[in-house]
């Protein structure tokens, strides 16, 4: 084992532009699609991992609250996969500097956090595709957080890949927040409800890799009007899978759709700009650098938009130091 008693790392949430939305494997938690994820400089996880030997049990605090139940078990798991029997067991702490659980990839960015931090801390020697692949098994979309950029995730695969640097295709995402507070349903129970319930479910599956193929070559291309229109695309079908459930599962407020419309509206104008959501009720626009400005106040002054916040491509999940 590694002397490294006491280990921080932070990473970065990502968001799809190429969606993903179901499992192949529930078990294994491979993904049934492929996607493609922007990371994000604004979106940062910190995770502390100290290693105790007088605990009887792996603790959790999560944006400074201790926490139990299913949060703490994930982590356990992630935990035991990189650790002996006999190892001491760790207090981990982590916070977002973004809203947690409520639609803005935080379990991609904790759980990229807490796989780099954990090796650290019990010494594993995993580089980064196995770290990765560590991530993945406790959340898909954080297999993508392990590294900055343009990042991939293929179909059934167990760990992601870059496609392409940040700095190749300046870009700046702005998040319309337009709800406070975690979403209803989580991420893993809505893909399951619309596996087993939504008629487009299918559909979804069978179309997705094309999507994806699209979006992926116009990120090679550095082609923003080709990637935008990819990318409401791959959104709108992946939410239309999940209101064809029954029940419909609706992650989309009144705010939502003004954001949409917002969006719309600057396009029509001649900003090229372009919408896409996750399974929560923000909205992220994807322009270019120069245009974030105008499309930042537009979104401002949308009725019901809280916030809205401002990236660019964010880097590599990495530690910030060993004690």
């Amino acid at each position: 084992m590694s002397s490294a008693r006491v280990v921080s790392a932070k990473a970065h949430a990502n968001i799809a532009l190429a969606k993903y939305w179901g499992k192949a494997d529930a078990v294994e938690n491979l993904p049934a699609v492929p996607s493609l994820s922007l990371t994000l400089a604004a979106l940062c996880t910190r995770t502390r991992v100290e290693l105790d030997a007088s605990l009887a049990a792996d603790e959790l605090e999560l944006d400074g609250a201790k926490t139990v139940g299913r949060p703490l078990e994930r982590i356990v798991a992630l935990l035991d996969r990189v650790r002996a029997a006999d190892a001491p067991r760790a207090r981990v702490s982590s916070s977002n500097d973004f809203p947690t659980a409520a639609g803005l990839a935080s379990s991609a960015s904790g759980f990229a956090a807490l796989a780099v931090a954990a090796n650290a801390a019990y010494g594993a020697g995993l580089g980064a595709a196995a770290l990765s692949s560590l991530a993945r098994r406790s959340s898909a979309s954080a297999a993508r957080s392990l590294f900055g950029g343009f990042v991939a995730l293929p179909a059934d695969a167990s760990e992601a890949e870059r496609v392409l640097d940040g700095a190749d295709f300046p870009l700046t995402m702005l998040i319309a927040v337009t709800r406070s507070g975690p979403k209803e349903i989580d991420s893993t129970a809505g893909m399951k409800h619309t596996l087993a319930t939504s008629p487009y479910y299918p559909a979804w599956v069978a179309h997705a890799p094309s999507l994806y193929a699209e979006v992926r070559r116009a990120v090679l291309a550095r082609d923003l009007e080709l990637l935008g229109a990819a990318v409401e695309q791959s959104a709108l079908m992946m939410h239309a899978s999940m209101f064809a459930a029954r029940p419909a599962l609706v992650y989309f407020t009144p705010a939502t759709l003004a954001a949409v419309e917002t969006v719309r509206a600057l396009r029509k104008s001649g900003t090229l700009a372009f919408y896409t959501m996750d399974a929560g009720p923000h909205v992220k626009v994807l322009t270019a650098p120069g245009d974030a400005p105008a499309v930042e106040r537009a979104l401002a002054d949308t009725p019901g938009v809280l916030r809205v916040l401002a990236s660019g491509a964010g880097p590599d999940a990495a530690l910030e130091g060993a004690a």
